[in-house]
């Protein structure tokens, strides 16, 4: 079974272009909530027009104490003071900081045992608009992915509210959400509906 971690169990990927209003001002919404994680993710940006942006978002991470991984342009693209999410290919690339790995398959989750990786990201679980025509996964998946790896495992893919109790209950440390976050019209009573659940869970 993968190993928990403390505190929330959200992380937020970013995708600016479905921002309806300001980008930055959302994130500190979002980033006030203390989420586990940022995963800057902006793969259409140029390796500057990426480092600046994330420049601008780490101290807005750094005022709240939520850890900003890159994702960006080029695999294993860094910014000083932020750790880096890599794809399954590029696992063994030199990263400064703490990095995860994303991982589609038990294999890969496998793999990983003797990784350095801090966490993993398990998908896509649930039908997601981002892999339209892909089938999804499913927990049954998820679950596999747990008790096959070492490292705390998210679960991302149409993550909603009322599907955190059974992406929990199925081992995952956590799950990751994008697209909803970042249309939401109000992100921080949307990440209050997904502590609800996680809160939910710890009562039972």
């Amino acid at each position: 079974m993968c190993k928990q971690e403390e505190g929330r169990r959200l992380i937020c990927v970013t995708q600016r272009s479905a921002c309806p209003d300001d980008f930055l001002t959302r994130m500190e919404q979002i980033i006030s909530q203390k989420p586990a994680r940022i995963i800057l993710r902006e793969k259409d940006l140029s390796p500057e027009e990426y480092k600046a942006l994330a420049r601008k978002l780490l101290p807005i991470c750094e005022k709240y104490g939520v850890p900003l991984q890159c994702n960006g342009p080029i695999p294993g693209f860094t910014v000083p003071g932020c750790g880096a999410q890599l794809s399954f290919q590029n696992r063994d690339l030199s990263v400064p900081g703490e990095f995860g790995v994303s991982v589609h398959a038990l294999e890969e989750a496998a793999a990983l045992r003797e990784s350095n990786a801090a966490y993993l990201i398990a998908g896509h679980v649930f039908p997601t608009d981002c892999k339209k025509g892909v089938p999804a996964r499913g927990v049954e998946f998820l679950k596999k992915v747990c008790q096959n790896a070492c490292q705390p495992v998210y679960a991302i893919g149409g993550i909603t509210p009322e599907r955190v109790p059974g992406v929990l209950e199925a081992g995952a440390a956590g799950y990751c959400v994008m697209s909803a976050l970042m249309k939401a019209p109000d992100p921080v009573r949307l990440i209050q509906e997904f502590y609800s659940q996680e809160d939910d869970i710890h009562e039972l």
